[in-house]
Formats: structure tokens, sequence, C-alpha cells
């Protein structure tokens, strides 16, 4: 199945003023389910932690899995827009939708159940530890079941070269003083923060990927010209690059191997 087609199919179901918005980020959502349609079996039951309205929830069940979708859906964007964007896509796509605070309120998922938990771009905004909540998600994956966390990295080679020049503040003014509840990032881990994870979880066949799709998005004219040269350089040494990925299985009994793959 080509997923590039099958995600174009769904981003023409969403509102008119989101389409082109979600065109754009096809390549970022293809890459994100490449990690699990060789990794987890035809049919199996996926939840996605954080993914607010994108297509990668949607994605997953037009390619056949049992996509649940957890979010508590309050950015300002989600609030105003969910309701038509859940009509159009998600049930038409069958996403089971679960509007809950993940840290907050916890998971309430039976044992050992899932197939994959991914969250993309959404522990780095949580206020309160993942700790608790990352557990409870990994009691609900099955024996040898996958996780995937993806994040911002606090280090990447554009802010090792930025911030000592005075650039690239950790988040904008106006979302942490104008905004009655700053959703913005709170801590963005890096690799060695991500390993910390692994070990705590217990997860097994554990990989660090690195990917730029930050560079490419860049406001900064200059980096998106520069990102074609430096992507694949990049992405031979992951704690460079802008965007990190954890990768591991619950598997009972076995210790935790990390290792950084371009």
């Amino acid at each position: 199945m080509n997923i590039d087609k099958v995600l174009s199919s769904v981003a023409a179901s969403y509102p008119a003023s989101q389409i082109e918005h979600q065109r754009r980020d096809i390549p970022r959502i293809v890459f994100h389910l490449s990690l699990l349609t060789d990794r987890i079996p035809a049919g199996g039951t996926i939840a996605d932690i954080g993914g607010g309205l994108g297509l990668f929830s949607p994605g997953c069940a037009a390619l056949g899995f049992n996509s649940i979708l957890v979010d508590d859906f309050r950015d300002r964007g989600n609030i105003e827009i969910a309701g038509d964007v859940f009509r159009r896509v998600h049930e038409r796509y069958g996403v089971t939708i679960v509007s809950r605070d993940v840290v907050a309120e916890g998971v309430d998922f039976e044992g050992s159940t899932l197939d994959a938990v991914t969250t993309f771009d959404s522990i780095e905004h949580w206020h309160h530890s993942p700790k608790h909540a990352l557990h409870q998600l990994m009691a609900a994956l099955k024996p040898n079941g996958l996780l995937i966390i993806g994040v911002p990295n606090c280090v990447n080679f554009h802010k090792r070269i930025s911030v000592p020049l005075g650039f690239n503040k950790w988040s904008q003014m106006a979302d942490w003083y104008e905004e009655e509840t700053f959703r913005g990032h709170v801590r963005e881990p890096d690799a060695e923060d991500l390993r910390y994870i692994a070990r705590d979880l217990g997860l097994t066949n554990v990989r660090i990927i690195g990917r730029n799709w930050l560079g490419y998005d860049s406001r900064s004219a200059w980096v998106r010209r520069l990102m074609p040269v430096v992507d694949q350089p990049l992405r031979l040494i992951p704690s460079f690059c802008s965007n990190l990925y954890l990768i591991g299985r619950k598997t009972c009994g076995q210790g935790v191997v990390a290792t950084a793959a371009p």
C-alpha cells in the first residue's frame, strides 16, 4: 500500500482551511507510519498519545490498524476546529477518540492489550513528570509491544550554534506571558534523556533515530536552504538532529541496549 497516496486522501478530508497544512506534513507522517508498518502485525491496536488533530491517527486507521487517539485537545487551534475535524476525518476512518489529560488523569487501558504506543512532539509539553503515565502505558502494551517517543532535540546542531549567539529562545514570549495557560515546551529531551527513559521503562531493542523536520520547517530561510545538504550527514549523528525518536519494545527478562541509528 502506498502510504503517501493514503495520507493524501486522508488530508483531503479535512476542512478546507486545514488541507494544505496537512499535506505539507505528509512526509513526516509517512516516516512515523513507516516506523510501525514493519514492526507490528496488520490490524494491530495503536494508541497515539497527544496527537491532536493531525494525520497520524486517521492515517493508522486508513492503513487498517485499530487506531486510538488520546489527547486533552485543549490547544487553542484544537478547540476551535476539533468537532469539524472529528466528523470529517476521524469518525470517517474509524478512529477511537479519548479526550483525556494522561498526565493529570492517567490512562485507562486494560493490561497487555496494545500492540504499539506512540507519542510524537507531545511529552515536551507535559507540565508534570511523564514517568507515571509512561509506566501505565507500558503496562497496557502486549509483551513485545512497541513504544515510540518522538521529541524535539534540545541540543541539536543548529541550537549549539545559535544559542551562544543569543538566538533561539526556549519559547515565544507571547505563548508564556499572554496566554492564561502555557502550552509550550516545558523540557525538550536529548538523546541521553531518551536513553534514561528507556532504562527506566525496561525497554529492549532500543534505538535512537534522528531526523530534521524542524530544520525543514525553520523560520530561517538559510536553515531551510541548507537542510537538503546537511540532512543525511546529520542523521549519522542523531544527537545533532532537530528531532529524536526513541524506539523500543516491552520484553520481560532482557536488558536494554541503546544504539544510535541513521
